[in-house]
């Protein structure tokens, strides 16, 4: 497959506290020609002041992930499309492992690394679990930074449009054109939600919400429940 470059497309939501050092991170990336979008869910603080000077686009879509990850497709120039949320941080050579694990799978997503770090080891029992139900059952979160072949996101009818588990429905779509490749090396991602509503708690819900989702309930429904 010849690959043109990466668009890597970050949707975000008043992340102004983050998205100067998640943008920073891709500047190298941008150097080597791939380009960076940034697809604003109309926020009210100053995401899309901060994020313009690190961005080769910077505009704003209806609010949702799923419909903000649609829009940035859309305008991305690239063959391959790389998803990767707003406060996470990503290793300095995440493009050229991309490109390597290409050569033999369609699709795929990195190994998450948690930010915070706690007494007990809870977050590095968390990411680790969460790592290895990924390599066993092919589904990715948005939190292990999707990437995907455009012709492979065009040949399952691209980003679900639902309002919770797009990221689950889109690795759905996806195993049936292949296995994900699973790179090891992590990206690292904000800790604060499991830290502001409890680690336990946190993963109770979530183990709820995907449970209640693989059993067919509304992901309109599972998004009131999440919030």
């Amino acid at each position: 497959m010849t690959i043109s470059g990466i668009s890597i497309i970050v949707p975000a939501l008043n992340e102004a506290s983050h998205i100067t050092e998640v943008l920073g991170r891709l500047q190298a990336f941008r150097r080597r020609g791939h380009e960076v979008i940034v697809v604003d869910g109309s926020s009210s603080d100053a995401t899309v002041l901060k994020a313009t000077p690190y961005a080769d686009y910077v505009f704003s879509a209806p609010r949702g992930r799923a419909k903000q990850l649609a829009a940035g497709t859309r305008r991305a120039h690239h063959s391959v499309l790389w998803f990767v949320h707003a406060d996470t941080l990503v290793p300095d050579n995440a493009d050229h492992l991309i490109l390597e694990a290409l050569d033999h799978a369609r699709w795929g997503r990195f190994n998450v690394q948690l930010s915070g770090r706690d007494h007990f080891y809870s977050l590095r029992i968390v990411e680790g679990l969460m790592n290895k139900r990924s390599l066993i059952t092919g589904i990715a979160t948005g939190d292990q930074g999707i990437f995907v072949t455009r012709s492979a996101l065009d040949a399952v009818g691209g980003i679900p449009n639902l309002p919770l588990m797009e990221d689950v429905a889109l690795s759905r779509l996806l195993k049936a054109v292949g296995r994900p490749a699973c790179i090891k090396t992590p990206l690292v991602t904000s800790s604060r939600r499991w830290e502001q509503d409890g680690i336990f708690r946190t993963i109770v819900l979530m183990w709820l919400l995907r449970s209640a989702y693989g059993l067919g309930v509304s992901p309109k429904l599972l998004k009131k429940l999440y919030h």
